[in-house]
């Protein structure tokens, strides 16, 4: 099939680049010109294991192409995937649906009869009626249908999961749209996980509910953690005894300094915003979000409490990103207790595997970016580990000690067990032990 992705960010580039390795014609389509010439050069705008040699493969074979040009790519395409982001909204939480609306009212134009327009974007419930309802308004005699089709790709595990997704959802009413969507995702899907239709309502509220939920076990853990702190428990002797019932599972019970990212905090916040816009008090939502800001206030209040003034005091970090695998600091846990150490004098030297360029956007030479991890410890008063990078697991500790003015560690991650901590001479902090 030939196929169009407006938006050429962390959704699109990877979905087209996945699509055009199953043989389709791809085209992804951004407004920013130089993206695009950066995409063309082999220059990914992202960090995302695999998708670069993904990419140059598809590229060199002619199956994946970078345009500015919406109108010209999106002929005679069989389905046109809107990609862009909706951030959430300054000052209310509401999902961003501008660049949503925004391309629908420039495909209404655009696309020719019978083509498919997938809402691959993750958008509030009844999205998708406005995006059809614009098209139709514009163009009131083209023969069109309207799809949801929500990701779950995880960073860093992103090409594997569009490569061999446990689920694949999509909501419309059309048979032919249905049709179309089935041929797309079959060979994805050829060791029987299901591709789900529904309703296209169910289908958008569906990547909210999931990502919500994931994050209430996130904040749930946490809250575990901090009781097991109170009454003397170990947080990790719990998580693996709730996660050994396969009611609950295993994944997303590590208690640490709170969830960041791209899509946690926005889709928490707004089908929170949604549901008070249908009259529904969604409490548990409202909690969520609350934990996991307080959660990274009581690491801070921990950092404070062990180190009486900060003021003029040398802080490492280890892990700038909101998890590994990735170069995406957006609501980084990193980046908030850098900001209140910074505040309260301490001078910070930190270190990512792939977030430093961008930490460095952020706050220029405000902190001391290293070129290892054990290059940040240097006189050290203290180190802060903010992200499980493989690397940072089973460090030197040795090296540690003689790099470090004072061997404490604050561990938001739990990466070590307190027994070879207190073995080996350092003062360690973690997190619900």
């Amino acid at each position: 099939m030939k196929i169009a992705m407006i938006g050429s960010g962390y959704v699109g580039l990877v979905s087209g680049a996945c699509f055009a390795d199953f043989g389709h014609d791809v085209v992804c389509v951004d407004k920013d010109a130089s993206k695009i010439e950066r995409l063309n050069a082999n220059i990914m705008p992202i960090y995302e294991p695999g998708l670069d040699a993904l990419v140059k493969t598809n590229v060199d074979a002619g199956r994946l192409k970078f345009s500015t040009d919406l109108k010209a790519s999106v002929d005679g395409c069989d389905a046109v995937f809107i990609a862009v982001g909706t951030p959430s909204r300054r000052g209310d939480g509401h999902a961003d649906l501008s660049y949503v609306y925004a391309a629908a009212q420039e495909l209404a134009g655009a696309i020719g009869p019978k083509t498919v327009v997938v809402t691959k974007s993750t958008v509030p419930v009844g999205t998708g009626d406005e995006v059809e309802r614009i098209i139709a308004d514009t163009n009131p005699t083209l023969e069109f249908a309207v799809v949801s089709n929500p990701e779950f790709l995880r960073e860093g595990f992103a090409v594997h999961d569009f490569m061999k997704p446990d689920r694949v959802v999509v909501g419309t009413s059309s048979e032919r749209a249905k049709k179309v969507m089935e041929d797309l995702y079959k060979p994805f899907v050829r060791q029987g996980n299901p591709i789900l239709f529904m309703d296209e309502k169910s289908s958008e509220l569906t990547k909210y509910a999931a990502n919500s939920f994931l994050a209430t076990k996130i904040s749930f853990m946490n809250e575990i953690a901090n009781l097991c702190e109170k009454v003397g428990a170990d947080v990790d002797k719990v998580r693996i005894g709730i996660g050994s019932d396969d009611r609950i599972g295993k994944r997303f019970l590590f208690a640490g300094i709170g969830y960041g990212g791209s899509c946690f905090p926005k889709d928490v916040q707004a089908l929170a915003k949604s549901s008070d816009d249908n009259k529904y008090d969604f409490k548990i939502l409202k909690s969520v979000m609350e934990v996991n800001k307080r959660q990274r206030e009581l690491f801070l209040d921990k950092i404070k409490k062990q180190i009486k003034s900060l003021k003029g005091k040398k802080i490492a970090v280890w892990g700038l990103a909101f998890k590994p695998d990735t170069d995406d600091i957006r609501e980084a846990p990193a980046l908030y207790l850098i900001e209140r150490l910074l505040a309260a004098g301490a001078k910070i030297s930190a270190y990512d595997p792939e977030a430093m360029s961008n930490t460095k956007k952020i706050f220029g030479e405000k902190i001391f970016l290293g070129n290892t991890h054990y290059e940040v410890l240097k006189n050290a008063d203290a180190l802060v580990i903010c992200t499980e990078w493989p690397v940072f697991r089973t460090p030197d500790f040795d090296e540690m000690k003689k790099l470090m003015k004072s061997k404490t560690i604050f561990d938001g991650r739990n990466l070590y067990s307190k027994e070879q901590m207190k073995e080996l001479g350092f003062n360690y902090f973690s997190i619900g032990r």
